[in-house]
């Protein structure tokens, strides 16, 4: 069996090996994946990110959410607790910085931040899924260490869903798991949805 590292470098090659003409094609298919999902369209404040490193590219989703009228959010590194993130409302023509992973984000504004649990939908980069509903990430721990307090919330029917996003070849067919890793109510990719249990 493969290491949790060994895996991510295998999958991290599967996406960067990808043309451009099928990550193109992989975004528009994704998108239309969430479009034709109605208790997610229903919803109304969601947490996406820029794709970096050959991610699946989320631009059109942004954009089909924002002409949905949908209020967005993006990642941003916290600024004064390693190792966490929050969210902050996104439009197209705020400002935006380049963190120290070299990825762009809203330039810092506290008055922006969205707490995690009154958003709706959080969509998740990974590196690997499986069909358990199971999220490999990149190895920081800022998704899972960021989303571990909504497992303690009274109300799980307010939990915002958390949905992973993937290309199709980043399937595995059973992640090793660790324990503070957050399992996702959703993974979508160009060719499928699926759904898991709450529990």
């Amino acid at each position: 069996m493969l290491s949790r590292q060994q895996l991510r470098t295998e999958m991290r090659q599967r996406r960067q090996a990808l043309s451009a003409a099928t990550q193109h094609s992989a975004a528009l298919a994704l998108c239309q994946q969430i479009l034709s999902q109605p208790d997610i369209m229903c919803q109304q404040h969601f947490a996406l990110y820029l794709s970096n490193d050959a991610e699946i590219n989320t631009s059109p989703l942004i954009n089909a959410l924002l002409n949905a009228n949908k209020q967005l959010y993006l990642p941003v590194l916290h600024p004064f607790v390693s190792g966490y993130l929050l969210f902050q409302h996104y439009l197209p023509s705020m400002p935006m910085r380049t963190n120290k992973f070299g990825i762009a984000e809203p330039v810092w504004h506290c008055q922006h931040i969205k707490p995690v649990a009154e958003l709706d939908v959080i969509f998740t980069p990974l590196v690997a899924f499986d069909d358990r509903g199971q999220r490999l990430g990149m190895g920081g721990g800022f998704y899972d260490r960021t989303l571990a307090p909504l497992n303690h919330l009274a109300a799980p029917a307010r939990t915002p869903q958390l949905i992973g996003l993937a290309h199709n070849c980043q399937q595995w067919p059973e992640l090793p798991i660790a324990p503070w890793d957050q399992p996702m109510a959703a993974i979508a990719t160009p060719s499928h949805f699926w759904r898991f249990n709450a529990d």
